[in-house]
């Protein structure tokens, strides 16, 4: 499926990184390998949330930068497989996204199915595992930060979060997270909304993360928030000044109580 002129399967940001964390973002571009034509879709899809996480890899390299910390970063559209869903969830290869139809998902047969899961899930996952076990060998525990954005209004529905803060069983980052970001004036910030986190909504943070029993976190911010060069530098700033506290209290993690609130 890939060829010599195609994008790696994933980038690694600040391989030598040395902030306690390890990035992830998942649906950090909207590229296509040239064998897969777009999947059908017209060029004005690539520029919708369909097709990426607008403003997501902008804020991992900004959060990349801050801190030091390395980062993994997906190399094509979700649109060819979904980095974050199971790859027996029906979603992984979405056929109809937000009502836009993606052709080249009709009637995928299961060859198709393993070549993407083989080229571009699995080497992608390989990687964040690498990362992770590098932390695990000089000695140090990791911690995993997801990052994605959502879309202001999703089939038809209008979102009234500006962030979210998505986790299962795990509260140590998730909790006081929250709580550091709902201090923040104006904030709308949701506990599992607009997405869940709860098993198996999720795969980076469920598989990476708790599957390995470090701290982790997904946290989903607005993108029409993000969508200029000033609200994304707002957005790292908010999101930097939270974690860097949150980090910073890192002995009393597992010791915060379970809080929870909603937006008026």
């Amino acid at each position: 499926m890939l060829g010599a002129g195609d994008p790696a399967a994933f980038e690694i940001l600040n391989p030598e990184g040395k902030a306690p964390f390890l990035l992830t973002c998942d649906h950090a571009s909207r590229a296509f390998p040239a064998s897969l034509a777009q999947l059908g879709v017209a060029d004005w899809v690539l520029e919708r949330h369909v097709a990426c996480d607008i403003g997501a890899a902008e804020l991992t390299r900004a959060l990349s930068k801050r801190f030091d910390a390395p980062a993994v970063l997906a190399g094509f559209s979700r649109l060819i497989i979904d980095l974050n869903r199971h790859p027996d969830d029906p979603t992984a290869f979405v056929r109809v996204s937000d009502g836009i139809a993606i052709p080249g998902n009709l009637g995928l047969d299961d060859a198709a199915r393993q070549s993407r899961i083989d080229e571009l899930f699995t080497p992608y996952h390989d990687a964040i595992d690498r990362r992770l076990d590098r932390f695990e060998a000089d000695g140090r525990v990791p911690a995993l930060v997801s990052v994605h954005t959502c879309a202001p209004i999703f089939n038809g529905a209008t979102r009234r979060w500006h962030t979210g803060i998505m986790w299962d069983r795990d509260p140590r980052l998730a909790l006081p997270l929250i709580d550091a970001l709902r201090e923040v004036d104006g904030l709308c910030v949701g506990d599992n909304e607009p997405y869940s986190g709860r098993h198996p909504a999720d795969y980076t943070v469920d598989v990476h993360g708790e599957g390995r029993g470090i701290p982790c976190v997904g946290i989903e911010v607005r993108q029409d928030l993000v969508g200029s060069a000033d609200g994304l530098d707002r957005w790292a700033g908010i999101l930097g000044d939270a974690l860097e506290r949150v980090f910073a209290e890192t002995a009393d993690l597992a010791r915060r109580p379970e809080t929870r609130g909603a937006c008026e």
